[in-house]
């Protein structure tokens, strides 16, 4: 089992020296990679209700550029995998994202992990000037393309939402190509999971605490189950797809975590990051202590 932690936005802000402590610090107690949750806008909680917005993440929460963020750890980190859980690639050119993604796999020596999604939030496309109608058959496209700019030094590719006339990117990933993972838990996404993604980021709960959303938590087992049948029937090896679980400090109890670990290890998940985005948590220090605690509970 590999152990992540997800940066905790709030609570570490936009001090680069803060970053730096946190990551460092999630290096130090053992962790195998590092989380980052991905928002370009916060909207505004006055102007949308739950019925028009169903996701927790408002104008007063902290969110770094992966990209950006990824670029400075790549040189203050050793050995931690860096992964974004998720970025909303549909919102943004396939192209630019590819070339950024590659660079940072070069910085870090090939320590990247692609955590994608659709998203939530309608504004951020709006703002983005992106259509938020067919997103999801747009990430499919995107992930097709993506590989074939960090695999091939020139590329033709002309299908329904791109074209590339013969380009290519330089320089290529040390991963050839990234590895894709991709998050949600709708029936769509594990299709998708099961036909053409290396990894499988399922939220068990609709979404962690803070939620304004009615959507009803997931039952994992049976999730995992047609994941798997699909992968099969789709001529693929399941066991060769990752699933990474997450598991929250908030709200719950060192033996909460262990019943959550050991049902996510019979399920078949390969890792496991624990959260402690939207808890009582305050400072760095305390979110460190918080991940060390929950760590201790589950070795």
């Amino acid at each position: 089992m590999r152990f992540g932690a997800v940066f905790p936005n709030n609570a570490v802000g936009s001090d680069s020296g803060a970053i730096r402590q946190f990551a460092q610090g999630i290096e130090d107690l053992g962790f195998d990679h590092l989380t980052a949750y991905d928002h370009v806008l916060g909207v505004s909680a006055a102007e949308y209700d739950s019925t028009r917005l169903p996701g927790p993440y408002r104008e007063t929460d902290v969110f770094n550029e992966p990209f950006i963020l990824f670029g400075y750890l790549a040189a203050v980190t050793k050995r931690l995998e860096l992964t974004t859980g998720v970025l909303i690639l549909a919102q943004r050119q396939t192209v630019l994202v590819a070339k950024q993604a590659a660079e940072i796999d070069v910085l870090c020596g090939g320590r990247l992990r692609l955590g994608l999604g659709t998203g939530w939030s309608w504004p951020e496309y709006e703002a983005l000037n992106v259509p938020w109608e067919r997103r999801g058959e747009r990430v499919e496209e995107q992930i097709r393309l993506m590989r074939k700019l960090w695999t091939e030094p020139i590329i033709k590719f002309d299908e329904k939402f791109h074209t590339v006339s013969y380009g290519g990117i330089n320089p290529l990933p040390v991963q050839r190509p990234i590895p894709l993972w991709l998050g949600g838990i709708s029936d769509p996404v594990i299709r998708r999971v099961a036909t053409m993604a290396d990894g499988w980021m399922p939220l068990f709960r609709a979404y962690e605490r803070g939620s304004r959303s009615s959507q009803k938590p997931i039952e994992p087992e049976a999730a995992v189950e047609r994941m798997y049948a699909m992968a099969g029937a789709a001529g693929r090896d399941p066991a060769k797809i990752g699933i990474d679980c997450r598991i929250a400090f908030e709200d719950s109890t060192p033996d909460d975590w262990r019943s959550q670990y050991e049902m996510f290890t019979r399920l078949g998940a390969t890792h496991i990051t624990l959260v402690t985005v939207n808890s009582s948590l305050v400072g760095v220090d305390a979110h460190l202590n918080g991940f060390r605690t929950m760590m201790d509970a589950l070795r």
